[in-house]
């Protein structure tokens, strides 16, 4: 039950934006956060994503059913059964997540929480998903919101490092996503959904991804010129670099193994990014 209810909720993917939130959180002048206040974000961020993800496996459970990749999801199995029990306990959710952050935090922060749920569930779900290439673009905006939701927290200015680090969400998303479109090409086949990869073939997909990652790591830089220190240049440049050449791999090479390389060199290079900004900033005082 536990494990369906992680795949359900697509709690991994709510993590790292909670993680997301909290380090623009941290990267951003202004106020200092309270302990309650700071737990307050990270639970209406992760809740908020979860209730996003649940919307998006019980809608898709067609396309689900087609896929290898998750035609273990528990809508698919029948472990779990479509009704309006489970509509409402997602929008209880999204409620709760908004409205605790607009009554802790700040409206802004609050409606910035609300964006990314509603991107993701609604914009890149419903409306985009199955019509367009340009799918994943747009609903990459959804972890740029969860950038903006933590500088908020802190201050109604957008200040320029957080936005860039907002930026560099919006980049990373297809960059991640079309790896894995790639190492999955025939799943998307199978379910009639115009990834990247199925429109275009593989080669040109992982040249785009190459493009595109560029651009991304390029942006990454630039709040070390905006008062990020050297220890967050030290994760972007080696997280930006490791990805570029999981990529350079992947031109060379657009196959299932290699796309799996570049689509996990994804999360490293999110991982050394954000840890660095937390870490210099920390020791920064």
């Amino acid at each position: 039950m536990v494990k369906q209810l992680v795949s359900l909720f697509k709690l991994r993917i709510g993590v790292v934006m909670m993680f997301t939130a909290l380090a623009a959180m941290a990267v951003t002048p202004g106020r200092d956060l309270g302990s309650w206040e700071m737990v307050v974000l990270a639970l209406a961020v992760l809740i908020s994503a979860a209730a996003a993800g649940a919307f998006n496996q019980y809608y898709e459970v067609d396309l689900d059913g087609r896929m290898e990749r998750t035609g273990d999801r528990p809508f698919v199995t029948g472990s779990f059964r479509k009704g309006p029990a489970w509509v409402a306990l997602i929008l209880l959710m999204l409620m709760a997540g908004v409205s605790g952050a607009a009554l802790v935090l700040n409206g802004l922060a609050a409606l910035y929480i609300f964006l990314g749920a509603f991107f993701y569930a609604v914009v890149y779900t419903v409306w985009l998903k199955r019509r367009t290439w340009l799918n994943i673009v747009v609903g990459g905006a959804s972890g740029s919101f969860a950038v903006l939701a933590g500088a908020a927290a802190v201050s109604p200015t957008v200040e320029p490092v957080p936005l860039m680090l907002a930026l560099v969400l919006f980049f990373w998303t297809p960059s991640h996503f079309w790896s894995l479109a790639i190492a999955r090409h025939q799943d998307y086949v199978a379910a009639g959904v115009p990834m990247l990869p199925v429109v275009v073939g593989d080669r040109r997909a992982a040249q785009v991804v190459l493009a595109n990652t560029i651009l991304l790591v390029g942006i990454s830089i630039l709040p070390f010129f905006y008062g990020m220190g050297w220890i967050y240049l030290a994760g972007a440049v080696s997280g930006g670099g490791y990805f570029i050449y999981r990529n350079l791999q992947m031109v060379c090479r657009p196959t299932s193994r290699v796309a799996m390389g570049s689509f996990f060199a994804s999360l490293v290079q999110l991982v050394l990014l954000l840890g660095g900004a937390v870490i210099d900033r920390l020791l920064a005082g």
